[in-house]
């Protein structure tokens, strides 16, 4: 299957080396570039995409508005892309709705793979975002309004290694899982990938996105992102590390 790809930046420059990164995959097309939000909404429409690289900082519209129109309309799957490592950006691209959020500076190698898991229905929940979310739970902060369970109590200005207090909604939901579910779950938030999952358990990968889309409808995640505060909530991970 060819993953189709749509490129926003207001920078011609940046699109072109994008687009000259993605032009060697096989499985990837670049089918449409837009040089601010209202131009990538507007592109969608006529164009079809798997997946948006969506830059933040852009004239018109941002990205963070073009990324919660496009989701909102089901047109694609967004991968935010910015220049700067800021916490404001990160949760409010996940507010958002999208589902990757990767520094302007990542090798090639994480671009191309941040694609392809985004297009198969997977979050990109890379380590470094883990630890975000984690600081704002141990603060008491609901990272990702929307995710399942309500804002944990602040934990005496916990560190990003210890997990907030587990609420009660999700200790209940977590009596739902199967003992094989549950290691997934806790795999999972700890930042694996689908491929570490199956070689971790000893399974298939194909049972392992089976036991993950499991996971995700009997906690009430949306996605990994959601499924990851889940855990950290119900005290599945986190405490001691």
């Amino acid at each position: 299957m060819t993953i189709r790809v749509a490129i926003v930046d207001d920078q011609a420059l940046v699109r072109s080396g994008f687009a000259m990164v993605l032009s060697i995959e096989d499985d990837i097309e670049v089918v449409g570039q837009a040089a601010d939000g209202a131009q990538a909404v507007e592109l969608l429409t006529s164009t079809p995409a798997d997946v948006v690289l969506m830059d933040v900082q852009m004239p018109v519209l941002d990205g963070i508005a073009a990324t919660e129109r496009i989701v909102a309309a089901g047109s694609a799957k967004v991968i935010i892309l910015t220049t700067f490592d800021r916490e404001d950006y990160l949760f409010a691209a996940l507010r958002a709705g999208a589902s990757g959020f990767l520094l302007k500076n990542a090798d090639p190698d994480d671009l191309v793979a941040a694609i392809r898991a985004v297009a198969d229905g997977h979050a990109l929940l890379s380590p470094e975002v883990t630890v975000k979310v984690i600081a704002r739970l141990a603060s008491g902060t609901d990272p990702v309004p929307g995710a399942p369970g309500p804002p944990s109590r602040a934990t005496n200005g916990a560190a990003t290694h210890r997990a907030a207090a587990p609420d009660s909604d999700a200790a209940r939901a977590v009596q739902s899982l199967t003992a094989r579910e549950r290691d997934v779950l806790t795999l999972l938030a700890e930042g694996y990938s689908n491929a570490e999952i199956a070689t971790e358990l000893f399974v298939g990968e194909s049972t392992v996105k089976t036991h993950v889309s499991h996971v995700l409808a009997k906690v009430g995640a949306r996605d990994r992102v959601q499924a990851v505060v889940f855990a950290h909530r119900a005290g599945i991970v986190g405490a001691g590390d």
